[in-house]
Parts: structure tokens; C-alpha cells; sequence
């Protein structure tokens, strides 16, 4: 399974679409791993470079309705190949979170006002993020920056856990046909 959690990239916008997260003219690559050093490149976003803010980040933290736009699985290839496997955000784009579990990706639909208390109290800090599973098969999000912490509950069941358990739709579907 995908190491889930790690250093936190903050993008503090709504709307950020899929054009934003890998442009539409890079769709003509033909491997994933093509589109890593493309990733966010066309997000306008005061004080944010691509090139300087998005390597080592393993997890995104921002606002509602990520992945909006065009319906292309570049846009999680893209965050794949980054090695970012996590996304927390209120909502997101329907076809969009589902090509992030497609992809045995996390699109973490978390209450807004967690996300909102998230921005608060670790978007300036050096964070880190861990995922876990609590034995009473519970789920959270653990955020530290430096010795605060704090830890916000999350549901994975049913599909979509075993999609992420599978890394994605293709290992499912061996495992199940």
C-alpha cells in the first residue's frame, strides 16, 4: 500500500482545476511519470512556485471543490507521480475524487470547518501529516508542526477502502476478476 501522509503543502484557494494542476498541453506525454516536473505548474496563487513548493510535499491541504474542470485522470497522475497521495479538502469535483481512489488515491472530503481549523493553525508552519487507523477501524488525520498536534476523524469504508487497500481501480479488479 501507498505510504499515505507526510509534508504538507497548503494551497489556500477554491476552484483549483485540472488545467491548474497539470496543463492541458502536457496530455499529449505518453508516461506518468512525463508530467512530474509539471505538476501546479499553471496555479496562480500569491507567493506559490511550483518548482519550490511542490517537491517532497506528499500531502495538499486547500479549499473546495479541488479538482474542478475538465474530467482527465492526468490531474491525479500528475499528483501520483509527485508522490502526493493524499488531498484533504471540504469537497471535491465528483470525477476528480473519483479518478484520486481510481488511482488508489486519498480525496479526503473533510467538514469545513476542520479544514478551515487546519488553515488556522498549521498553514504557516513546517507540517507534517500522518493517516491512521485506530484499532476500532476509525480513521484520522494527525497533523504536527513541531510539538502541537492535532488529529481530525475521517471515514474510509465500503469501495473506496478497498480501492486504496488494492492502490487503485486495476489491482481491484485483478483481485476480484
Amino acid at each position: 500500500m501507498k505510504a499515505f501522509g507526510g509534508p504538507v503543502l497548503f494551497l489556500d484557494r477554491s476552484d483549483i482545476n485540472t488545467d491548474e494542476i497539470i496543463p492541458a498541453k502536457y496530455l499529449t506525454e505518453i508516461s506518468k511519470q512525463a508530467l512530474k516536473p509539471y505538476c501546479l505548474e499553471d496555479l496562480k496563487l500569491d507567493g506559490f512556485d511550483a518548482k519550490r513548493d511542490v517537491p517532497g510535499k506528499r500531502v495538499i491541504i486547500t479549499r473546495e471543490n479541488f479538482g474542478c474542470g475538465s474530467s482527465r485522470e492526468h490531474a491525479p497522475w500528475a499528483l501520483e507521480v509527485n508522490e502526493i497521495y493524499t488531498v484533504i479538502a471540504p469537497n471535491f469535483a465528483r470525477i476528480f475524487r473519483q479518478n484520486m481512489y481510481n488511482c488508489g488515491l486519498l480525496a479526503l472530503d473533510m467538514p469545513k470547518k476542520d479544514v478551515e481549523d487546519m488553515f488556522r493553525n498549521f498553514a504557516n508552519k513546517e507540517t507534517e501529516c500522518k493517516i491512521e487507523e485506530k484499532e476500532d477501524g476509525t480513521w484520522k488525520v494527525k497533523l504536527i508542526a513541531g510539538s502541537f498536534s492535532k488529529s481530525y476523524p475521517f471515514k474510509l469504508e465500503g469501495f473506496e477502502k478497498a480501492l486504496i487497500e488494492k492502490e487503485g481501480w486495476i489491482g481491484y479488479a485483478e483481485s476480484k476478476y
